[in-house]
């Protein structure tokens, strides 16, 4: 019924952004009622899938012997690559050299060769290990570290970014230093392990549910692996327990297998990696071989740098080329080079193919970028962060020149300045500096070290038609809305902040919004959830959804009241018109019954944005996100070992549309950058067998690894420069690479041992064995 606008008590809408609603399966998580893949009720007469790995590195495939496997209880069938109905191929490039099964020949230790399927799961397993399969070894490349970048194989086209001649300012520049850098890889250790689950349907179609951050491309490879095309087959992810990057390709293998099966055998098949098996068969975060070449003055001022980045691609090219290409577009980090020249290598070893993680290459390239500040400040005697701050990009509103980056990108919104200003008082930067000195000078055994360290990461996928994203806004006839989008909820919100912008947008509290499964089937032709943009994409495409209705809505009222479209305001839960008031459900309910279109399907692209490879240059990124972490560690000079006894971080969202959540984004992801830059080793014997295979051989960090002090701060002032959604900044990927400051925290406590005269020159992960291997060789050069 209408009422008079004095007739309605105020309200305030409930969940909207800027506000921070808990997540939306946030008690579910922690209760256990939350419904992943392998919790969902398998459809009668599913049948369960095991696979069978290779036993070397680099083989050909002489004879596969698999009729005990065929005999053994519970089988149903075996599956080899003649089985594959379509192309026997899931690469995401054009390369075309990723097999769903081994075809012939194996590239690395544990690729599948073939699939068991059988009645339950443990049968499918055991059988697998019948197979009796002869190869003929061939020669493995294994490490990097050794290989000559010049002559070895690469698996894409390698990148050059080039600006200024870096050549001839090296060779004039007052002091120079070259190093060499190990910088190890990472596993994913998502918690819920790679899993789909395939039901077939009539005719060509099927569906599976599968945890994927990439709907669509999971779409298309399933669809080539069946040989029908994209509209057969839906894809559907509720959640993921965690993604990192390690589902954004490396989901297509699991969902193939389980589509195939499920059409050839016409029963549904599920397909659950058990942790060894993830580890062995599934692609990493690249490992590098950093070379660098850096020239400055005497104050500090870095004049030219030439890197080559060298990444273990694997045995192919899955997204080398894009991560060495991010390594190079952040081999800057916060720092502006005058001349530079960076290249990268993705080699080609028979080690299990590496794909994106979490930062894609970005926090590779930073470590590039801050191991060039330390050697410039080593050489020259100076604090570390007095030559981070020298070198910094001009701030934002500076005309200067300091802006220009190694592709050619202006830096047109840099608030590093300010951030570091703040962090480095509210840290207490000087003053602990000066008492770690005074404890080190007292302190035998235990030696401390600080480090302040910058983020600036760009937000923007690199593959400039990645830059979109579509929406679907239903309003129903009582009010309640269904909202869905293209990208995948793995933990980090996004669907929480997306519904928010919706209730946003409609004036609605937020459970009146309902938050649905990605599905292929409602939102087409999906960008993966990657690079940092799920909220910038999908929470564009949602909010022009959520206003097509608006708009509709708007035009209904003002001419259903006779008033001006300007006169029709929408408030908490209800919508003024002229001078009367109703509920938003009662408009809804009018507006349905006069025939008014209440669906809108939403899409957004990315503006500006483009990249021109062949030439290095181009506006490779919408805008930059920025943060700053200052850590403070103890280290036992004896044994390696330490502690990490305080972090301090500060952090730019721009307009956070939800600071709960962008806060434990901030923490978790510092958390994973330490542990890559630490703890996290992944070891390969000479035959290129996986060691570190399980939580028994891998450390991630636990609860009790975290700093004893943490605080985190999100900038109070900050907001995007560009129009982004809300002016919010992405915030996935960029917290990561604060862990860098504990990396040089322990390179501080190490290099106190020689007076802090010499670069510890300590590789990651600097775990307790290479910090002691650096204390005692700083020790050694002491003597000298």
């Amino acid at each position: 019924m209408n009422k008079h606008a004095s007739d309605i008590k105020a309200e305030t809408i409930v969940g909207g952004v800027h506000s921070s609603p808990r997540h939306d399966s946030a008690h579910k998580h922690v209760s256990g009622a939350a419904v992943y893949i392998d919790d969902m009720t398998e459809p009668t007469g599913t049948l369960h899938a095991g696979l069978g790995l290779s036993t070397v590195a680099h083989g050909i495939l002489k004879s596969v012997d698999l009729s005990a496997v065929r005999a053994a209880p519970g089988v149903v069938a075996v599956l080899t690559h003649e089985d594959v109905p379509g192309i026997n191929d899931i690469s995401p490039s054009y390369m075309h050299d990723d097999p769903v099964l081994a075809a012939g020949k194996v590239e690395f230790h544990g690729q599948p060769i073939f699939c068991v399927i059988a009645e339950t799961r443990e049968q499918a397993r055991r059988a697998a290990k019948l197979a009796k399969i002869e190869y003929e070894e061939l020669p493995a490349d294994i490490d990097i570290w050794d290989l000559d970048v010049s002559t070895h194989r690469q698996v894409v086209t390698p990148l050059t970014l080039k600006r200024g001649d870096a050549g001839a300012a090296l060779n004039s520049a007052p002091r120079r230093v070259k190093g060499r850098m190990r910088l190890g890889g990472q596993d994913h250790f998502y918690l819920e392990g790679q899993v789909s689950l395939a039901v077939p349907g009539e005719d060509d179609e099927v569906v599976v549910y599968c945890s994927t951050q990439g709907p669509s491309e999971t779409q298309h490879m399933v669809a080539h692996a069946l040989g029908v095309p994209s509209n057969a087959v839906t894809i559907e992810v509720r959640r993921m327990g965690g993604g990192f990057g390690g589902k954004e390709t490396q989901a297509n293998q699991c969902a193939a297998i389980a589509a195939i099966a499920a059409k050839k055998l016409k029963r549904a098949v599920k397909i659950r990696l058990d942790r060894d098996e993830d580890m062995m068969a599934t692609g990493k975060r690249h490992d590098f071989a950093i070379d660098y070449d850096v020239g400055f003055d005497e104050e500090g001022r870095i004049l030219a740098v030439d890197y080559t980045f060298a990444l273990r691609a694997g045995f192919s090219a899955d997204l080398s080329g894009p991560v060495g290409d991010r390594a190079l577009f952040h081999c800057d980090n916060a720092y502006f080079f005058p001349h530079v020249q960076a290249k990268s290598a993705p080699l080609y070893t028979n080690t299990v193919s590496n794909t994106a993680f979490r930062g894609f290459g970005g926090p590779q390239g930073m470590v590039g970028a801050e191991r060039v500040i330390d050697e410039v400040a080593f050489a020259i005697g100076k604090d570390p962060l007095d030559i981070r701050k020298l070198n910094f990009y001009d701030a934002m509103g500076v005309q200067g020149e300091r802006n220009l980056t190694p592709y050619h990108q202006k830096v047109e919104d840099c608030v590093i300045q300010r951030i570091v200003a703040e962090l480095e008082e509210s840290a207490d930067y000087a003053g602990r500096r000066k008492a770690i000195s005074e404890f080190n000078a007292r302190s035998r055994i235990v030696k401390r070290g600080i480090a302040l360290t910058p983020v600036k990461f760009g937000i923007s996928f690199t593959k400039t038609e990645s830059n979109q994203a579509g929406a679907l806004v239903h309003v129903y006839s009582d009010g309640s809305v269904h909202m869905n989008h293209g990208g995948t909820e793995m933990g980090q919100g996004l669907h929480l902040k997306v519904a928010q912008v919706v209730a946003e947008e409609l004036q609605i509290d937020l459970d009146r919004v309902k938050i649905t499964a990605t599905t292929t089937a409602k939102v087409p032709n999906t960008s993966p959830t990657a690079a940092s943009s799920g909220a910038d994409l999908n929470g564009m495409a949602a909010q022009n959804a959520a206003r097509q209705i608006k708009d509709r809505l708007i035009a209904f009222a003002a001419e259903s009241y006779q008033v001006l479209r300007e006169q029709v305001t929408f408030l908490p839960n209800r919508v003024r018109i002229g001078d009367v008031e109703m509920s938003f459900p009662d408009l809804i309910k009018k507006a349905y019954m006069a025939r008014v279109q209440l669906s809108a399907a939403g899409f957004y692209k990315t503006p500006k944005i483009h990249w021109d490879r062949k030439a290095g240059r181009g506006h490779a990124f919408y805008y930059y996100a920025y943060g700053a972490a200052c850590s403070e560690v103890s280290i036992d000079t004896l044994t390696g070992e330490y502690v990490v006894e305080r972090t301090d971080i500060l952090h730019d969202t721009g307009h956070s549309l939800n600071k709960a959540i962008d806060i434990g984004q901030v923490e978790g992801g510092f958390i994973q950058g330490m542990g890559w830059l630490t703890t996290e080793e992944l070891w390969w014997d000479g035959k290129g067998r996986l060691r570190t295979h399980a939580p028994s051989t891998y450390k991630i960090p636990l609860a009790s690894d975290r700093p004893k002090i943490f605080n985190v701060a999100l900038t109070d002032w900050s907001e995007a420069h560009e129009p982004t959604i809300h002016r919010s900044k992405a915030v996935g990927e960029p917290p990561l690479p604060l862990g860098l400051s504990v990396l040089h925290a322990l390179s501080d406590a190490v290099a106190s041992v020689a007076d802090h005269k010499i670069c510890p020159r300590l590789d990651a992960p600097a775990t307790p064995e290479r910090v002691l291997m650096a204390i005692e060789r700083l020790k050694a050069a002491k003597k000298e």
